[in-house]
């Protein structure tokens, strides 16, 4: 008989951190006066304090921003319905953080509790000089802002990790009783050891993929630490910088990033957005044409918006056109319960074609001639973009009951 194969583990992704939910938001993060503020209200188009001092916002503003998605565009063209429901991100703009923001510093602890609170990360950094516009640091240097606003993160994760620690070990002789509980015990706490090691190395969580193993990932996604969460990086430019798209920073923090993990990088000009948001809907296309410079908005929601690991499908009929929004790798009956929890606890079947099935064939009766409308069960991985019809069944007569959002 020949050997069994030795049992490979499949090295997890990022995308296999952070809340499995489809209720998930991203935080608009960094150093105070860089921009965060002027950007969320470019976002969201609210009012609130952009104000030239450290600390102007304190308690997180929340808002929910429309994700540009030409496939709901044609999807509405195509059923002129009475009611849409447009895909959104929930984005909150979090106050500046400083050096010591894990020991208190500025308002650093509350800060930080509002950053775990949210699923992913943009990273906002200021790379003009403004005599106007104070610095916390009293100089203007990004990759420096990026060092203390990642190494305060690491910080905290540090000192949760250690107090989880010094907990389990507390509780250590009640699990030695049982052999069951001890192993739990060891298998946890050798996970907790190996995250304490990775941080104090100065690394983050989620440049660590490689290093975690599907247990690991289990407790990491317990611990919900800030450095697993998803970043990506928004550099605030004057608007000729922005205009020439040439800055001495650019560089250097594209290589900062790189030596870190990678990650996406956006150059954008919060004076440029600001002046944009300002300027009455009919007239934004001809300021834009006028300036020679573009919004780079839809880019930053669409970029947080799938690094958080969100995607949505599609039910479409002449009443509604709706995206739910979902975690990546949701199967079916997860999905069906995005729309009511009935769907997924008698879930039976999804009806699904996919979006580029329709618009290649015009109607859903020829994406059924053609053999692409196909009906998948409970192991089935919603796609972005699919088209469903759920079916269920939660009445007492086992009635089958079928659902479609029109």
């Amino acid at each position: 008989m020949p050997p069994k194969k030795a049992a490979t583990e499949e090295v997890m992704g990022p995308w296999a951190l952070g809340r499995f939910s489809s209720n998930l938001k991203v935080g608009i993060v960094g150093m105070p006066n860089v921009g965060k503020s002027t950007l969320y209200n470019a976002l969201s188009n609210c009012c609130i304090p952009a104000e030239n001092f450290p600390f102007c916002t304190i308690e997180p503003n929340a808002t929910r921003v429309h994700v540009p998605d030409d496939r709901f565009d044609w999807l509405v063209d195509m059923h002129k319905p009475k009611s849409v429901v447009q895909p959104f991100l929930e984005v909150v703009d979090i106050a500046g953080l400083v050096k010591g923001a894990s020991t208190g510093a500025g308002l650093g602890n509350a800060f930080l509790s509002h950053i775990k609170a949210v699923d992913g990360i943009m990273h906002v950094m200021r790379a003009f000089d403004d005599p106007d516009v104070i610095h916390v640091e009293d100089r203007v240097d990004p990759v420096g802002d990026i060092e203390i606003i990642t190494s305060e993160l690491r910080i905290k994760d540090v000192e949760y990790m250690k107090g989880t620690a010094d907990k389990m070990k507390k509780e250590g002789q009640r699990a030695a009783q049982n052999p069951q509980m001890m192993k739990a015990f060891k298998l946890e706490m050798d996970c907790v050891e190996k995250i304490i090691a990775w941080l104090e190395s100065g690394k983050e969580v989620r440049n660590g993929m490689e290093q975690w193993s599907t247990t690991d990932v289990e407790f990491l996604n317990k611990y919900q630490l800030l450095t697993a969460k998803p970043v990506i990086y928004l550099v605030n430019l004057t608007q000729s910088d922005y205009k020439r798209k040439k800055n001495k920073w650019l560089v250097k923090i594209h290589e900062w990033i790189q030596a870190h993990g990678g990650g996406t990088l956006i150059p954008f000009s919060g004076a440029f957005e600001f002046e944009l948001q300002n300027t009455p809907d009919d007239e934004k296309a001809k300021f834009q044409k006028e300036q020679e410079m573009t919004t780079v908005l839809p880019k930053i929601i669409k970029t947080a918006f799938t690094n958080i690991n969100l995607i949505y499908f599609f039910t479409a009929g002449s009443d509604e056109v709706k995206a739910w929004c979902i975690r990546k790798g949701y199967k079916a009956p997860q999905a069906a319960g995005a729309i009511h929890t009935d769907f997924e606890r008698g879930f039976i079947c999804a009806e699904v074609m996919g979006f580029d099935d329709l618009k290649e064939l015009g109607t859903e009766q020829e994406v059924k001639a053609k053999g692409k409308y196909k009906q998948e069960g409970k192991t089935y991985t919603v796609a972005d973009g699919d088209i469903i019809f759920f079916k269920f069944n939660v009445t007492a007569e086992k009635k089958t009951v079928a659902e479609k959002k029109k």
